[in-house]
């Protein structure tokens, strides 16, 4: 009898410990009903005192708040719990390169717009109406170079416009310095077939060429870059979460709810192997997205040196009305050479002889260039300030695919010590943190992640990625192979002017010697450059001189 009372007792004791271990605080759920109620759900789905889990599909099947309704309704805000982080960090980065490619296309628009009202006032108060009657020629070399900006090499060939616009502006100008005689059509297309060997404008074409050409390739390369960047993040920010992933989602944030523990938070590992699953497809385009960041950090410092947008624009319309003075002084040598090449004209009708070049009225002569006096763009700031800010933000903008768990599992979404939640209580999360990347995943304790389907949007953007990479690539040697390009890969995109060895680099003379302003001197560096007058004289009748010569021998062939 006394041993029967005591394996009585023994019993009676061991059935309340097990009774209090399998239900823990979950005797009541108020609180669980207030956290419930402000996530916008009735308070009335929650059970007064713990149930018995049997019937719980994610969570621990122990005494539990839980019913099944509200485990489902969990689950999706789960869903939207998940994706609410990652979709701000994602929208506050499309937002800053959004705002960065509008400033940086309003300012090279505007730097255009200003060029051509500089080059037309210029050209009015230096040539008055001999500028006002030829103006189409220049309101369409800006008409182009602004479609060029725009479109591209599909658009418009900028070697072939520019080498027409020289040649139309020597055809002007030489009936204006020849305008005693009469020359036809036939004659006039044999000026301009040799506008290459009378070199009538010096060297100034040449340099404007390689100038416009490699500064235009620039900017509207690291401008479509910087357009895309938003289109690739909110493209791969869109890519829903697979059920496994919000399963585990779940049972991170929620699953302490229905234990009874609404401030419990998930350990850091166990939060990061979540966030790794379910990321996983997101991370594998870091490399390319690193690599595409990496290029636009390089033609960033282009923009900032030799193919500097700003510089090239600014003083355009000196450079042409230096070419403009250098036809006009050498005039007569240039008429000798064509008449020479091409046959002697006919007299016009009724013209005097006694008739100078100065009252045709073909007598300018351009200002100094003043940078100081330049109109500012509606930007209010310069290349230099656009892209010091955008470099930043292109560094800060790397390894952001591969860092979004570690961004996403910090503060108050987690516990960093072990007094945490782990998937089944709070205790210590013992597995191993897995690797960012889908094929790191095979292992992963906490999601089911299907490392042989890959998701297709974000193998898309990887591709496109890459492609964009190439182009930054090709403009920072100068060569546009960007956004127009055929299908067959020929559609006229290479512009000729590129330097794909960095041998070819110290021997180009892309530079022109701006005139000096007493206020925040542009200092350019020259790498090889004609300076004193003596040397650039001699130089040039050495090339008048060879030039008369190919002209003589090619004399017979041309008429």
């Amino acid at each position: 009898m006394k041993t029967m009372l005591v394996f009585s007792t023994v019993y009676t004791f061991a059935v309340l410990f097990v009774s209090t271990k399998a239900e823990p605080k979950s005797t009541s759920c108020n609180e669980v009903r207030a956290a419930y109620s402000s996530k916008g759900f009735n308070a009335n789905d929650v059970p007064n005192k713990g149930i018995h889990g049997t019937h719980l599909k994610v969570c621990p099947q122990e005494y539990s708040c839980c019913t099944l309704e509200m485990e489902e309704k969990l689950s999706q805000q789960s869903h939207s719990d998940l994706k609410a982080p990652v979709s701000q960090l994602s929208t506050n980065l499309q937002s800053t390169f959004k705002q960065r490619h509008s400033h940086f296309d309003q300012f090279f628009r505007e730097l255009l717009d200003n060029a051509e009202r500089s080059l037309n006032d210029m050209f009015v108060r230096t040539y008055g109406k001999m500028y006002v009657q030829n103006a189409e020629l220049f309101k369409h070399f800006f008409q182009e170079l602004k479609r060029y900006y725009v479109s591209g090499s599909g658009a418009v060939n900028l070697d072939s416009m520019l080498s027409d616009f020289w040649e139309d502006l020597l055809e002007r100008m030489f009936r204006l310095v020849n305008v005693q005689y009469e020359f036809s059509d036939a004659y006039m297309e044999c000026v301009s077939r040799h506008t290459e060997q009378l070199k009538p404008f010096g060297d100034v074409p040449r340099k404007l060429r390689l100038q416009l050409t490699r500064a235009f390739v620039a900017a509207r390369t690291f401008t479509r870059g910087l357009a895309l960047m938003p289109e690739v993040v909110n493209k791969v920010s869109t890519v829903s979460a697979s059920p496994s992933c919000v399963r585990a989602a779940m049972k991170m944030m929620y699953c302490p709810y229905c234990s009874g523990q609404v401030a419990l938070k998930p350990c850091q590992n166990y939060c990061l192997n979540v966030m790794r699953g379910c990321l996983a497809n997101q991370a594998d385009l870091d490399t390319e997205w690193n690599n595409f960041l990496d290029a636009m950090l390089s033609l960033a410092e282009r923009l900032e040196g030799p193919f500097n947008f700003e510089s090239v624009m600014d003083p355009i319309d000196v450079k042409i009305s230096e070419a403009i003075m250098n036809m006009q002084e050498n005039s007569m040598q240039v008429s000798q050479k064509v008449f020479q090449g091409c046959g002697q004209p006919q007299p016009g009708k009724g013209f005097r002889s006694r008739r100078s070049v100065k009252e045709t009225g073909f007598t300018g002569r351009f200002r100094p260039y003043s940078p100081d006096a330049r109109p500012t763009t509606a930007a209010g700031t310069s290349l230099d300030r656009l892209t010091t800010d955008v470099k930043k933000k292109l560094k800060h903008a790397k390894k952001f695919w591969s860092t979004l768990p570690e961004t996403v599992c910090v503060g108050e979404r987690i516990t960093s010590g072990d007094d945490c939640w782990n998937g089944t209580a709070k205790s210590r999360y013992e597995s191993v943190v897995m690797g960012n990347g889908l094929a790191n995943q095979v292992s992963n304790p906490d999601v089911e992640v299907d490392i042989t389907k890959p998701d297709l949007v974000i193998r898309s953007q990887i591709a496109v990625l890459k492609e964009m990479t190439s182009w930054l690539k090709a403009a920072h040697s100068g060569n546009d192979i960007s956004i127009d390009q055929d299908e067959d890969g020929s559609g006229g995109e290479e512009s000729g002017s590129g330097c794909a060895s960095p041998s070819c680099e110290a021997d180009r003379d892309i530079y022109f010697s701006t005139p000096p302003t007493p206020i925040n001197p542009r200092v350019v560096k020259v790498v090889h450059q004609e300076t004193t007058g003596g040397v650039r004289v001699a130089h040039g009748s050495m090339a008048l001189a060879l030039c008369g010569l190919v002209l003589a021998l090619l004399a017979p062939h041309w008429r």
